[in-house]
C-alpha cells in the first residue's frame, strides 16, 4: 500500500484538543482537511506527521508549541487606553476585537484583563504556547 510523502495531495480527518482534553477543532462531521504535505500549509508538527502514513492509517501525535503555534510572543500583549474604545462598545474579559495595524491590515485581540483606565488586549495565536494533541486518520493519497 501507498504511504504519504511530501508533494502528496492528502485527506484526513483530525480532532484537536489540549493536554487538559479540551477539544479545540476537528473535521469529524465534515468533509475531511485537504492539504499538499510539507508545502506549509499545516502546522509543522501536523505536516511532519504525515509522510510513511497509509490510507485508512489512524495515530494520535503530541506537538510542542515550537512546531505548533509558537510560544506566547510578550510583545503581543498591549495595554490599550480605555480611552480609545468607543464609549458605545462595552469590553469584557475574553471578548475578541480587531484592531488595525500600521499597515491598515486587522489583528484579532483577545480582552485578557481590564483595569482602571486600560485593557489589557492579546495578540497572540490562541494556541500559542500550548502543547497540542492530534488524533489523525488518513482519509486518502491522491
Amino acid at each position: 500500500m501507498a504511504k504519504a510523502k511530501n508533494g502528496d495531495k492528502v485527506k484526513v480527518h483530525y480532532t484537536g484538543r489540549l493536554t487538559n482534553g479540551e477539544q479545540f477543532d476537528s473535521s469529524v462531521g465534515r468533509e475531511p482537511l485537504a492539504f499538499t504535505v510539507g508545502a506549509g500549509q499545516m502546522i509543522k508538527g501536523f505536516d511532519s506527521a504525515i509522510p510513511g502514513m497509509e490510507e485508512g492509517e489512524k495515530k494520535t501525535i503530541t506537538i510542542a508549541p515550537e512546531d505548533a503555534y509558537g510560544p506566547v510572543n510578550e510583545e503581543a500583549i498591549i495595554e490599550f487606553p480605555l480611552k480609545n474604545i468607543p464609549d458605545s462598545l462595552e469590553i469584557a474579559v475574553g471578548m475578541q476585537l480587531q484592531l488595525q495595524s500600521s499597515a491598515g491590515y486587522p489583528v484579532p485581540v483577545v480582552v485578557k484583563e481590564i483595569r482602571e483606565d486600560v485593557a489589557v488586549l492579546d495578540a497572540n495565536h490562541r494556541l500559542a504556547g500550548k502543547e497540542l494533541i492530534f488524533d489523525i486518520e488518513l482519509v486518502e493519497i491522491g
